[in-house]
C-alpha cells in the first residue's frame, strides 16, 4: 500500500506541473509543441538521472524511485499527448513540422536520457 501512495503522489504533482507548464508554454500561435517536448525532455533526464544514480552504488532507494521516477516521471511525461500533436502535424499535413518535432523528441530524448545518466556518475 505504500508503495502505491508513492507513485500516487509522485504522479499527481508530476501531472499537475506537466497540464502547468504545457499550458503555458502551448501557445495556439505556434505549431511547435514546446511545453509537451519540454517535459518529455526533462522527464528524460530526470529519468536518466535516477537510474543512474541508483546503479551506481544502490544510493536512491526503491521508495525514492517508486515516487520520483515510476510516479512523477511517469505523471511528467506523457506519451500519449506527444502521439495525438504528431497526429494533429499529420493531419494538417504540416510535414516539415512533423518530422522536426517528431525527429527532435526522439533525439533528444535518448541524449538527455544519456545525459541525465552520466551526470549522475558525478555524484
Amino acid at each position: 500500500m505504500k508503495h502505491l501512495l508513492l507513485i500516487f503522489l509522485g504522479g499527481g504533482t508530476g501531472s499537475a506541473l506537466r497540464y502547468l507548464i504545457s499550458g503555458y508554454l502551448n501557445s495556439s500561435e505556434s505549431q511547435f509543441y514546446f511545453g509537451t517536448f519540454l517535459v518529455n525532455i526533462l522527464g528524460c533526464l530526470l529519468l536518466g538521472f535516477l537510474v543512474g544514480l541508483s546503479l551506481k552504488e544502490n544510493s536512491v532507494s526503491g521508495e525514492v524511485m517508486l515516487l520520483l521516477g515510476v510516479g512523477f516521471c511517469g505523471g511528467f511525461t506523457t506519451f500519449s499527448t506527444f502521439g495525438m500533436e504528431m497526429f494533429t502535424l499529420l493531419r494538417e499535413e504540416n510535414y516539415a513540422m512533423f518530422f522536426r518535432y517528431t525527429g527532435g523528441s526522439l533525439i533528444i530524448g535518448l541524449l538527455s536520457t544519456a545525459l541525465g545518466f552520466w551526470l549522475s556518475r558525478s555524484f
